[in-house]
């Protein structure tokens, strides 16, 4: 603390912060080093090689494969702003982080985490309207409709990470600069301010409750529909065919929903910082790698779309 000569007491500002990282000798960093890189570099390679193959097959230019690219770059984004600084972390000494770069990475990271939530509505929606009303569907998603869609998620992830970042560095933070965590989120920074907090444990709970809860509402009632939709069709081909393309954005939402509220919406669920660091791998590693997995897994038309992307290259 800081008396002035007017009797008014302030606190001292931090210039940086010490990400603490997990625990454990240098074998231990080196067997989570070469675990965060394996991960890495699939979900680049993954999401890389998604973006590109929508692009380049005519075939795939649809609403549908349109959102999965975008999601496919948020995954490769979002995991890009924390996976480089974390892997640098392992083998680092000072571990430090300055305060503007903290604030950069807790603002990308909740933009981009915030609108693949809406993202994952959007595309719910998306088959709710191509099987249950495919006679205005391409009216009712046409490009246009599609990147406004796109861009209203952006919209939604951005207005939640300046609320979140805002709220957040204009706390003190005074009794200590390591932040418990292996990149800056709000629960660790949280735990090191010197002011009451309540109001930001609010905030968050509230905001990121509410997005869960209403983005959650549009994949049930959607899938609602949809499965009512399946149920009346007599032919067996087109349920297999849509409840392949369902289930792999079912597991998708399931996945990323779960590891969401457990760690921002459900106050107490996550006991320790050690428990919330594991959560966070998941959803900031595992999940981005694992997308690309699932949709082009299951998905007969983007693994005819990589063989004839593969067939192209042998010819040339």
């Amino acid at each position: 603390m800081l008396a002035h000569g007017n009797g008014n007491i302030s606190w001292p500002s931090l210039q940086e912060f010490v990400l603490v990282g997990f625990e454990g000798g240098l074998e231990t960093q080196a067997l989570l080093f070469a675990v965060f890189l394996a991960l890495y570099v699939v979900t680049v390679l993954g999401n890389l090689t998604m973006i590109v193959v929508i692009t380049l097959d005519a075939c795939l230019h649809s609403p549908m494969y349109f959102f999965l690219k975008n999601l496919s770059f948020l995954d490769l984004c979002y995991s890009s702003v924390i996976a480089p600084k974390a892997l640098l972390n392992f083998f680092s000494s000072t571990r430090i982080i300055t305060f503007t770069g903290c604030a950069t990475q807790l603002f990308f990271f909740s933009l981009l985490v915030t609108t693949e939530g809406f993202l994952l509505a959007v595309m719910a929606y998306d088959r709710f309207m191509a099987i249950c009303k495919p006679l205005s569907y391409p009216v009712t998603m046409c490009p246009s409709a599609c990147t406004r869609l796109v861009l209203g998620t952006y919209c939604g992830g951005c207005l939640n990470s300046i609320v979140q970042t805002t709220l957040t560095f204009r706390l003190p933070f005074c009794s200590s600069h390591r932040v418990d965590h292996f990149f800056c989120d709000v629960p660790p920074l949280l735990r090191i301010a010197c002011a009451n907090t309540a109001l930001n444990k609010l905030v968050m709970f509230g905001i990121c409750g509410l997005i869960i809860v209403a983005t959650t509402l549009v994949v049930l009632i959607s899938y609602g529909y949809i499965v009512v939709t399946i149920l009346r069709m007599h032919s067996g081909t087109g349920r297999h065919k849509i409840f392949s393309t369902c289930g792999s954005h079912m597991t998708a939402v399931s996945l990323f929903y779960g590891t969401v509220f457990v760690m921002y919406a459900q106050p107490g669920a996550v006991e320790s910082m050690e428990q919330g660091k594991v959560v966070s791998v998941f959803y900031t590693l595992v999940i981005p790698m694992l997308n690309p997995l699932i949709y082009s897994l299951r998905n007969k038309d983007v693994k005819e779309a990589l063989r004839r992307l593969g067939q192209k290259h042998a010819g040339l």
